[in-house]
C-alpha cells in the first residue's frame, strides 16, 4: 500500500492530535502553524513542519500541500481563516478537505465553500458523553453518517454463552458484528465463525443504524 500524505493546517489541540496520532502509522504528515513553537513542539512526530500563514496560497502551494491526499483544516479560532485554507486547498485540487467547525451555521458555510467534511471536536465529543450516560453498556460510539453508527459495547448478560448463530445479530437486533475485544485497548479481532459463543468480559464492536439505539431502553430489549 502506497503511503498517504496528510496535510494539517494548524497545530493546536485538534491538529496536535491528530499529527501525534498519524505518527504512529506509515504515512507523510505535512504540518503548518503560524506559532514557532507549535511546530518546534510536533518535530519529532511530523515529516515536513512549517511556520506559516495558512491562507498564504503561495505558502501552501510551496509547502507541497497540494500534493496531499487529504488536508485537515485544523484551526477552528478564525472562520475567515477556515474559509480561505479550504479554498486554496480546492483551487490546489486536494482530493479530500476535512475541516473543522465550532457551529452549525460555520459547518454548512464550510461545506458550501468545498470541504468534504466537516466535524465538531467538542459537539461530538459531548453526543458520546450523553449517549454514554443513557447507555453504560456501550463503550464506545463514533457517528459514521447521518443515520450510520459503529458502536462498541459489552453483551448482555442473556447474549453471553450463546454462538452468533443462536443470537441472529443482524437479523434481530439490526447490529452487522465487525469483531470483538478480549477487553478495553485489547487487539480488535475480525477472525470469528457462526459458531462462536460470545464471554462476559469481550467487548463486541458492530454497526447499526443510530435510530437503533437513541432509546433509552435499547439495552433493556435485548436482555428480554
Amino acid at each position: 500500500m502506497t503511503s498517504k500524505t496528510i496535510g494539517i493546517l494548524g497545530l493546536g489541540v485538534f491538529g496536535s492530535t491528530i499529527a501525534k496520532t498519524l505518527s504512529k502509522y506509515d504515512c507523510d504528515v505535512i504540518a503548518i502553524d503560524k506559532s514557532e513553537e507549535n511546530v518546534n513542539r510536533l518535530e519529532s512526530y511530523i515529516t515536513k513542519g512549517i511556520v506559516g500563514d495558512i491562507t498564504d496560497d503561495e505558502l501552501l502551494t510551496a509547502c507541497g500541500i497540494g500534493d496531499c491526499d487529504v488536508v485537515i483544516v485544523a484551526s477552528g479560532s478564525s472562520l475567515e481563516s477556515s474559509i480561505l485554507a479550504v479554498m486554496h486547498c480546492k483551487n490546489l485540487g486536494v482530493p479530500e478537505i476535512i475541516c473543522k467547525a465550532k457551529s452549525r451555521i460555520s459547518t454548512e458555510i464550510l461545506t458550501q465553500m468545498g470541504a468534504h467534511k466537516v466535524i465538531s471536536p467538542e459537539k461530538d465529543t459531548a453526543i458520546r458523553v450523553a449517549r454514554n450516560i443513557l447507555h453504560r453498556r456501550i463503550s464506545d460510539i463514533i457517528q459514521l453518517d447521518n443515520n450510520i453508527s459503529l458502536i462498541e459495547f459489552y453483551p448482555p448478560k442473556s447474549w453471553i454463552g450463546k454462538s452468533l448463530q443462536e443470537l441472529d445479530l443482524r437479523k434481530k437486533y439490526d447490529l452487522n458484528l465487525i469483531g470483538y475485544r478480549n477487553g478495553p485497548n485489547e487487539k480488535l479481532n475480525i477472525q470469528f465463525t457462526a459458531d462462536y459463543r460470545l464471554k462476559e468480559s469481550e467487548l463486541i464492536v458492530a454497526i447499526t443504524e443510530s435510530d437503533s439505539f437513541e432509546k433509552s431502553d435499547f439495552f433493556d430489549d435485548f436482555a428480554n
